[in-house]
């Protein structure tokens, strides 16, 4: 039965056959890398009981991943995106099969060498995870019309903040019931799942060049293209930026423990906030996209955000404090879904790899170097006035953005989704 011509159809992505295999392809993905993260980190501090290991595997991750980024974006321009992934996805697979062998037949790999085993297999993970995003954000424009970009981006959005909730949870159940071993094992069902169903999406065309490009040519004019287009280059920045002193999320084992005393249970609760709210507001703006005055609600979002932020930091109940922090949630996933529109509305075809890559990196900065600068804020200021401040920052860099990218400021994505 068809829809009435002109009215919004808040499932039209979802109801074209090969998004549904790639959003239930990643949303598979996401919860068994959501699932190995969770898992390295308890394996490795039961084996050295020490902070700072645990730390050490963001880093190996962290840097493998920045390196790689742009030539992979690269790669995504001029290969098969759907050949990239599948490689991706089996490299992926292969270092979940090497940490499930860990605890069984290469046991004694760890007992000589100690924790350096995993933290290689983890650094060859960031490459993975760096060859597939650029591919997987391009494929998507070959896989829905013009039209449906906001849409699929609302959806791409939603099944990754509940594979954010889910994955740890269900990390954490298996390996406390049945440990590392078992925990892998469903890692790597985990995995092939999600690859079985990306076969589903057909071979699509490689994007045809302009011209021949060097490879060192061909990764400058991605970041030029970047830094150039004021809309684009304004929403990566506010994210990025929003992300970088907004980083509460980062010091909230200290806020349960200390200033709401509610202890690792509560912390739990915390934790799953953000992602909670963003779920909610994702599945409300597919029914009510955020198209029309986008610019603007863009920054409205992430100035809600940063007064979200400041909130948290003086509130001293955890009720109060915790719908602060699906608030913050609901706020980002609307600054998510909008910045994700953008990209795909204002990147051409030939190019999409290399601008995917850099907001990859914008993205990927920000929740690394967010953590570092909210924990060095803590310690120079303390604890409350670092937030406060992390959430006052946020708050003026979003009025510098608006008053330095008028274009974004003024950005209706329903026109441009009209485009052709």
């Amino acid at each position: 039965m068809s829809r009435p011509a002109g009215k919004h159809d808040p499932y039209s992505a979802l109801r074209i056959k090969e998004f549904r295999y790639y959003i239930f392809a990643r949303f598979i993905t996401t919860i068994a890398m959501q699932m190995q993260s969770l898992i390295v980190g308890w394996q490795i501090y039961e084996m050295t009981r020490d902070a700072f290991s645990l730390g050490l595997i963001g880093l190996s991750e962290a840097i493998p991943y920045l390196s790689f980024a742009l030539f992979a974006g690269h790669l995504a321009d001029i290969l098969d995106r759907k050949k990239i992934i599948l490689v991706a996805i089996f490299l992926y697979l292969t270092c979940a099969l090497l940490l499930l062998s860990f605890t069984c037949y290469l046991h004694g790999a760890l007992v000589l060498f100690g924790t350096l085993p995993i933290y290689v297999v983890i650094a060859v993970t960031g490459l993975a995870r760096a060859a597939i995003y650029p591919s997987q954000m391009a494929i998507i424009t070959q896989i829905v019309p013009r039209e449906q970009y906001q849409n699929s981006s609302t959806w791409n959005s939603t099944q990754w903040q509940i594979a954010a909730v889910t994955g740890p949870a269900l990390g954490g159940l298996i390996y406390g019931f049945f440990g590392a071993t078992i925990s892998y094992m469903m890692v790597v069902i985990l995995v092939i799942s999600g690859t079985l169903l990306f076969f589903g999406i057909k071979k699509k065309p490689i994007p045809i060049k302009e011209k021949a490009e060097t490879l060192m040519q061909s990764l400058s004019v991605g970041i030029k293209f970047v830094f150039k287009n004021q809309v684009i280059l304004g929403a990566l920045s506010l994210d990025m930026l929003a992300v970088l002193f907004g980083g509460a999320v980062a010091l909230l084992p200290v806020f349960a423990a200390e200033v709401l005393h509610v202890g690792p249970q509560g912390l739990g609760f915390l934790r799953a906030a953000p992602a909670g709210g963003a779920i909610i507001m994702s599945m409300m703006l597919a029914y009510f996209p955020p198209v029309k005055n986008a610019g603007k609600k863009l920054l409205v979002a992430v100035a809600g955000f940063g007064m979200c932020i400041i909130l948290f930091a003086i509130s001293k109940n955890f009720i109060f404090s915790l719908t602060l922090l699906a608030l913050g949630g609901m706020f980002d996933a609307v600054s998510v879904v909008i910045r994700q529109t953008i990209i795909q509305l204002f990147t051409p075809d030939n190019m999409r790899g290399r601008v995917a890559s850099v907001n990859s990196i914008f993205i990927g900065s920000s929740n690394e170097i967010g953590s570092f600068e909210s924990g060095l804020a803590a310690k120079i200021m303390g604890l409350i006035p670092s937030v406060i401040f992390g959430g006052s920052m946020t708050l003026l860099v979003t009025g510098v953005t608006a008053k330095v990218t008028p274009m974004l400021r003024k950005m209706h994505l329903n026109d441009r989704m009209k485009e052709k």
